[in-house]
C-alpha cells in the first residue's frame, strides 16, 4: 500500500531520479535515495515543508544535482519503476530509514550537515538524519 500518493508519471520520474542519482550504487543505494525523497515528502518539516508530492519533492530547488543533467531525461526503466514503487510503498532501509538529507563527498563524511547528524554512509553517500527537535514528524510516520 502506498505510503504517498503516485501516479504512474509520479513513478516513473522517482525512477529516474533513483538512477540517476545512485545508479552506482546498485539496488540497495537507489533504494536509499528513495527513501530520503518519500522521508521529505511524509515528514513536512525543515527544508521540506509543504511537499505533498513527488514532482515537488523532485524538482525543488536545489533538492538533487542530478535534475540539472541529460541523464536524468532519460526514459525510465522497469528495474528503476519497481524500485520506486518498492520506496513509495514504503520500504525503508537503514541508513536512510529517517534521512532527509544525503550527498557525495569527495572524502569522509562530515559529522553534520545542514546542522543534522551523520548516521552513516553507504557505498559513496552520506546519509544524515534530523534531531526530533528539528523534525519530530519524521519518526512519526513510520
Amino acid at each position: 500500500m502506498a505510503v504517498v500518493k503516485a501516479t504512474d508519471s509520479d513513478i516513473a520520474l522517482l525512477a529516474r531520479l533513483l538512477r540517476a542519482e545512485a545508479e552506482g550504487e546498485g539496488v540497495q543505494g537507489m533504494l536509499l535515495v528513495g527513501n530520503v525523497g518519500i522521508n521529505r515528502i511524509r515528514a513536512n518539516c525543515s527544508d521540506f515543508k509543504g511537499l505533498r508530492t513527488i514532482p515537488q519533492m523532485v524538482y525543488q530547488p536545489h533538492a538533487f544535482e542530478a535534475t540539472i543533467h541529460g541523464y536524468f531525461y532519460q526514459r525510465a526503466r522497469e528495474k528503476e519503476k519497481r524500485l520506486a514503487r518498492r520506496s513509495i510503498n514504503g520500504e525503508s532501509f537503514w541508513p536512510a530509514k529517517y534521512s532527509l538529507w544525503y550527498f557525495k563527498p569527495p572524502g569522509g563524511c562530515p559529522s553534520t550537515w545542514y546542522d543534522q547528524p551523520l548516521v552513516a554512509r553507504y557505498k559513496s553517500h552520506c546519509f544524515y538524519e534530523p534531531t526530533a527537535e528539528t523534525c519530530q514528524n519524521v519518526y512519526n510516520t513510520f
